[in-house]
């Protein structure tokens, strides 16, 4: 216990899947957590659930948003010492069925939810000469993947970004850290909804999915955790693969078989 203590969080994506779990275990392990998301029914419930963390209110998409949000924080607490960019959404398509919406929805909440909140985390940050930026990735920028062509150019963009705030920081130094963590498939809200999506349109494509192995939430909220905390003071613009060797095996890692 205590690993965060005191540590003021903001988490966005944190009404459900791996927001919602990593904004449970900083707060298990006595952050301050601001729990930020555009559904604001689902994020004020799962909140009320969480001792030392509170619901806000954001479209990540709106910078004007994320630097009312991110000075609110400081007014109210004092420090930002954590942010999450864990706002996220996929669409299946291949380049030849993406269309410009499914391009524009899937970068303006990925690709610029995490440039805003790193712009304006460092901001605060710098002036404090500390603080941890953790961006939410996915093994999809390190894979190639036919169907989840918007997605996969987001998270690489991402990842990309990740390395520049890492060095801008270093070089510079802010005493800032900027890392991404790159989850395999995990058992979310989202796997689910492409899983139910594959079904309608390929049902032996689903049964192959569902001999993969698939990881839990809790297994990226302990990534988290340790990014967050004082033990990873050495690490940064570091990419965080959280997938069971998926990205580094031929051919498919199966299901874990319990007893």
């Amino acid at each position: 216990m205590g690993r965060v203590e005191e540590k003021v969080a903001i988490v966005t994506g944190a009404a459900s899947g791996l927001g919602l779990a990593s904004a449970r275990r900083l707060a298990e392990e006595g952050a301050r957590v601001v729990m930020a998301d555009i559904n604001e029914e689902q994020g004020r419930e799962a909140a009320a659930d969480i001792p030392g963390a509170r619901f806000a209110l954001l479209d990540v998409t709106r910078e004007p948003a994320w630097e009312r949000l991110v000075d609110e924080v400081v007014e109210e607490s004092g420090s930002l010492d954590i942010v999450l960019n864990g706002a996220g959404v996929a669409r299946l398509a291949s380049i030849e069925d993406t269309t410009e919406a499914i391009w524009r929805l899937v970068n303006a909440v990925g690709t610029d939810g995490t440039f805003y909140g790193c712009k304006h985390a460092l901001r605060i940050m710098k002036r404090q000469g500390s603080g941890s930026i953790i961006n939410m990735c996915s093994t999809a920028s390190i894979q190639g993947g036919p169907n989840i062509f918007a997605y996969a150019a987001s998270k690489s963009a991402i990842r990309g970004m990740t390395k520049s705030v890492a060095c801008l920081s270093a070089q510079e130094g802010y005493g800032v850290r900027c890392n991404s963590i790159h989850p395999g498939n995990m058992d979310t809200p989202m796997l689910r909804e492409m899983r139910e999506t594959v079904l309608r349109s390929d049902p032996a494509a689903v049964e192959q999915m569902d001999k993969l192995w698939v990881g839990e939430p809790s297994d990226v909220a302990n990534m988290v955790l340790f990014l967050a905390s004082d033990e990873s003071k050495s690490v940064n613009g570091a990419a965080m693969v959280v997938d069971n060797t998926t990205t580094i095996t031929e051919g498919a890692v199966p299901k874990l078989h319990k007893d």
